[in-house]
């Protein structure tokens, strides 16, 4: 018998639209005992024979919802997620299992609807804990709370769930004998829940019964049968039936998980059959695309962060940038370091610049290494993805962050819209920034346009031979940040092709994911001339051979051509120059003894 003031230790509450969300959390945060953790998910239901991957805005905006909630109410985890799918519910009974929750409250549409894609008893045989199935907002009624109940293994949870209805107001016992002689001592129940002030027994017309009081209830709280191992006995009976239809009041149907004594379980069903290629993409970019003002709460991420206990560093990769890199430093150490203490560090990587690049970060307090200086003993290349390599062994954090110092019109949301999935969700290794690119022709900046190496050799090239990347937006972009224990222990191409590299190779390491990509609004930056991309085409093409050859166990490239011939169309010139362009990969810094002897030092004198 529950005992007053009694709760559960870990409650997950499962909702499907923003309505009344503030409500549907404080039932479910009065469920959770002190030191418990309330469980927020998100479920998106989406029509057999669409595509997943329209469910990506609506995802984004219950997960915006549910983000505020879990800042609002003290018990909430700051992990929230949204599952799209054609059945998502399928998908909680594993978080259900893992995170250790004794009870799941779930928005129901309703006996004979489907919630989830599923009916009301596939949800009540698949969930093997405590289910609470509400239907309506209870909080727009007055008066006392009807629990109509035959008693057995549903009285705790319906007790609970409807004291926590009943708020200041107090309960109706509607017990439901199946003889005369069968009423258990009800007394017994009113002394256990004092909320509990009046009890009524019905034999017979069960369900006109349960309505005719619901007239005077904010609520009705109903068990329901527990559903048999068979499949055949529905718990949904006409009396129930009858009460939705006609009661015209909130309806909670609780069911209590299987007593541990009983000699067998109910099998959890398997409800999600095996699905292609294509929708499992559609569901990734449904569930992992963010926008980053979800994470603009700068105070929520830097509390998140201690929480966790992890440092992060930012990493400027430069290349003569004396005319954005003075507004990109002093825009993110301003908003990330000064006002809000987020990065712990902010180094500039500079690649042999000849212009005022490396004065300028030092005259606004930014430490500068040359990468062409670091791990000396393993020598050096050329190129951005040199750079990035080594920068691992000169930054501290446990999550690092790269930044193009390009970028004319630099705001913080760069940076934080990386590090929010990063912080909210574990599970997450690496994170890619998209963006418009507004493209400038002829000093006129246009509205669209840019990404064109994108567009015409990396995404095709990802459709072809890595089909499950094809939900990436903007694979090349110059925008990431990743959790150092990955992005050790993958190698890195020290030129064009670093991006390419590090997305396919976390891929085949961690899985799909593992990764998500965040939409950065708009980045403004120096386009390079046609003949740029030309060579930087070269070079990504060269990166899908060599991870095709890992694959097939073919030799391609050393029977390729690796220089490029380049058209020379001046007015004083026309002809063709030949450019060697050739990415050097480099292997995972993790086996670099230099960088281990590094890290070493850095953890003795932290």
């Amino acid at each position: 018998m529950i005992m007053e003031g009694q709760h559960v230790a870990n409650v997950m509450l499962v909702v499907s639209t923003e309505h009344e969300l503030e409500h549907w959390a404080k039932l479910a945060a009065s469920l959770t005992a002190p030191g418990g953790t309330l469980y927020l998910r998100g479920l998106i239901t989406m029509p057999e024979g669409s595509s997943l991957s329209e469910g990506a805005n609506p995802a984004r905006q219950l997960r915006e919802a549910l983000d505020k909630i879990s800042r609002d109410v003290e018990a909430a985890h700051h992990e929230t997620l949204v599952y799209v799918d054609y059945r998502p519910l399928s998908r909680l009974v594993t978080d259900v299992s893992s995170l250790g929750v004794e009870t799941v409250i779930i928005q129901w549409e309703g006996p004979a609807a489907l919630t989830g894609g599923l009916t009301s008893d596939d949800i009540l045989r698949a969930v093997p804990v405590d289910v609470v199935l509400l239907h309506g907002a209870p909080w727009q009624f007055e008066g006392p709370v009807l629990l109509s109940l035959r008693g057995g293994p549903n009285i705790d949870i319906g007790l609970r769930v409807a004291a926590a209805l009943a708020g200041d107001s107090t309960i109706t016992l509607f017990h439901v004998a199946d003889t005369p002689g069968s009423t258990p001592n009800l007394s017994e129940i009113m002394r256990a829940e004092p909320l509990v002030t009046r009890a009524v027994t019905a034999v017979t017309r069960v369900a006109e019964g349960i309505v005719y009081e619901a007239r005077y209830h904010r609520a009705i709280v109903m068990g329901a049968t527990f559903p048999q191992p068979d499949y055949t006995t529905s718990s949904m009976n006409p009396a129930l039936q009858t009460v939705f239809a006609r009661a015209n009041r909130p309806l909670a149907l609780v069911r209590a998980r299987v007593p541990e004594e009983a000699g067998f379980h109910a099998p959890v069903r398997r409800f999600r059959p095996v699905e292609n290629l294509s929708v499992r993409v559609d569901r990734w970019f449904a569930e992992n695309t963010f926008h980053s003002r979800e994470f603009a709460d700068l105070d929520a991420l830097v509390a998140m962060k201690k929480s966790q206990g992890v440092t992060i560093s930012l990493g400027l990769p430069a290349l003569n940038e004396e005319e954005t890199v003075g507004e990109v430093i002093t825009t993110l150490k301003r908003a990330l370091m000064e006002e809000a203490p987020l990065l712990d560090e902010m180094v500039l990587i500079d690649s042999n610049s000849e212009d005022r690049t490396v004065e300028i970060a030092q005259s606004l307090g930014v430490p500068v290494y040359r990468h062409p200086d670091i791990l000396p003993e393993v020598g050096t290349y050329q190129g951005k993805g040199e750079a990035l390599w080594k920068s691992l062994a000169v930054l501290k954090g446990d999550i690092v962050v790269w930044i193009d110092t390009d970028i004319t019109n630099m705001h913080p949301r760069f940076v934080y819209g990386l590090l929010g999935p990063l912080l909210k969700r574990p599970s997450i290794q690496y994170v890619k920034g998209f963006y418009q690119r507004p493209l400038r022709v002829d000093g006129v900046l246009q509205a669209v346009g840019g990404g064109r190496v994108t567009e015409l050799v990396a995404r095709p090239l990802l459709n072809l031979f890595y089909p499950e990347l094809s939900g990436i937006i903007q694979p090349l972009s110059g925008e990431y940040a990743g959790r150092r224990e990955a992005l050790e222990r993958v190698p890195f191409f020290s030129g064009y092709g670093v991006e390419t590299g590090l997305l396919i190779d976390l891929h085949g390491l961690y899985g799909l994911d593992s990764i998500a990509q965040v939409d950065l609004e708009e980045r403004v930056h120096r386009n390079q001339p046609l003949t740029n991309l030309s060579k930087m085409s070269f070079a990504i093409q060269q990166v899908f051979i060599s991870r095709l050859e890992k694959r097939y166990g073919l030799q391609i490239l050393r029977r390729v051509n690796r220089s490029m011939k380049l058209i020379v169309h001046e007015p004083e010139r026309f002809a063709l120059d030949i450019a060697e362009i050739s990415d050097f990969e480099r292997p995972p810094m993790i086996d670099a003894p230099g960088y281990v002897r590094a890290r070493a030092g850095q953890t003795h004198s932290g």
